[in-house]
């Protein structure tokens, strides 16, 4: 009953624990792999629904910061079709144990997986496949697992290309004609190349563990990249694989804005294709209803919202308003957001349940993205210029508004 690829007993782990702080304030009450994509989809569907048609199905997800909604949208796999007798999707949340009564929080993601290594190893698995749950991609898993049983790696893992600009907030590569990983540095100062890891690994299994356990003796074992990986390419067999298509992390403001934006314009990738539909958990939604004074141009709009005003270059989730009069401009609506009558929302990502009053003002054209967080409300006649956040369940009042909208705190760039 377990999956074999190429011969091998392979164990997907998906990495969906991290505090996701660069994509405050939309992740202040969620997890980071719960937060919605194009209004339809959550961040982890996109991993989840990879490994089905992949067909990997032992999967666990390893869990840490506000886990409840996340695991209310995980419906124990049954989504994907991973609510199995035995084996399927298993939700790993922080625990204690006799060697350690107080528990501990994972300090980076091969901290993560050492904490799991005694279930690994009675799993028995040949290859552990590791994966983040907060990337936008499609991508056959198995061509990465044949490839790396071809090579007898300890490890391969999947690469991409960014401008090189942004490598440095990534894992750089340096391969050989074969493939090989000849370097490796863990977000350098100076890059590379623009190759980097596309946060998609395949481990030999007995490699991974004894490597962990053998770090793990020596200190801290932090993110893979600063001694995990390293020292798999010290060993010189480790190989890198091409991802090919499209790949973003969405692990800042601007880069979760700017993926909406390549799929509105066509860049990103079919989400319903027969063979390889992206799935997600979700509730049966009325039809969009459209009022004769709405305006739609360029824009994606989900089941069960009203749409009475204009929007363009936009993304409007479900159960979402856009009144008469209201103007929405390269943003993203969230669920059950609404815009009344009148306001202007301009480069903007309005967050569940917020609302913006009439007349409102919020963003700015070629200005910094803006937020309105979660069930926050902008009075009607108030104004939050280009760049601002507001947190969540907070009231921005007409006149005085610099009491509750700020600047972002720390730095909002990624890769692509």
């Amino acid at each position: 009953m377990s999956t074999r690829i190429a011969g091998q007993k392979v164990l997907a782990i998906v990495l969906a624990g991290g505090k996701g702080s660069r994509l405050a304030p939309l992740t202040t009450e969620r997890a980071k792999p719960a937060v919605p994509f194009l209004g339809t989809y959550r961040l982890i569907d996109f991993t989840l629904s990879n490994l089905v048609h992949s067909g990997v199905q032992d999967v666990w997800v390893v869990e840490q910061y506000l886990p409840h909604g996340l695991n209310d949208h995980l419906s124990g796999g049954r989504p994907w079709d991973l609510d199995r007798t035995r084996g399927g999707l298993v939700v790993m949340p922080p625990f204690s144990s006799p060697g350690n009564e107080d528990g501990e929080f994972a300090q980076g993601n091969a901290h993560a997986l050492a904490q799991h290594l005694p279930l690994i190893r009675e799993f028995g698995p040949n290859v552990v496949l590791v994966l983040s749950a907060d990337h936008i991609y499609r991508f056959d898993y198995s061509d990465l697992i044949r490839a790396h049983v071809g090579h007898r790696a300890s490890v391969t893992m999947a690469t991409t290309e960014v401008e090189l600009g942004q490598a440095t907030r990534f894992g750089n590569v340096v391969t050989g004609e074969d493939g090989r990983v000849e370097r490796f540095a863990y977000k350098p100062d100076e890059p590379l190349g623009g190759t980097v890891t596309a946060e998609i690994f395949a481990y030999d299994a007995q490699v991974l563990l004894d490597t962990l356990e053998e770090l793990g003796r020596q200190g801290d074992l932090g993110d893979y990249g600063e001694e995990l990986l390293p020292a798999l390419v010290a060993r010189g067999d480790a190989y890198a694989h091409p991802l090919g298509g499209y790949w973003m992390d969405v692990g800042t403001l601007s880069a979760y804005h700017g993926a909406h934006r390549d799929f509105l314009d066509g860049r990103g990738f079919p989400l319903d294709t027969e063979d390889w539909p992206f799935i997600t958990s979700s509730i049966a939604r009325p039809p969009t209803r459209v009022e004769g004074t709405a305006r739609l141009d360029h824009a994606l709009v989900c089941g069960g919202a009203v749409i009475a005003g204009e929007v363009v270059g936009s993304v409007v989730g479900p159960n979402a308003v856009v009144e008469h009069g209201a103007v929405v401009r390269d943003s993203i609506v969230q669920a059950g957001a609404v815009v009344r009558a009148g306001a202007r929302v301009t480069r903007t990502i309005v967050d569940l349940h917020a609302t913006v009053g009439e007349g409102a003002q919020v963003g700015a054209e070629g200005g910094d993205l803006s937020v309105i967080g979660a069930r926050a409300t902008v009075e009607a006649g108030a104004r939050v210029g280009g760049g601002l956040v507001v947190e969540p369940r907070v009231t921005v009042r007409a006149g005085r508004e610099g009491e509750t909208a700020r600047p972002p705190e720390g730095d909002d760039t990624a890769g692509k």
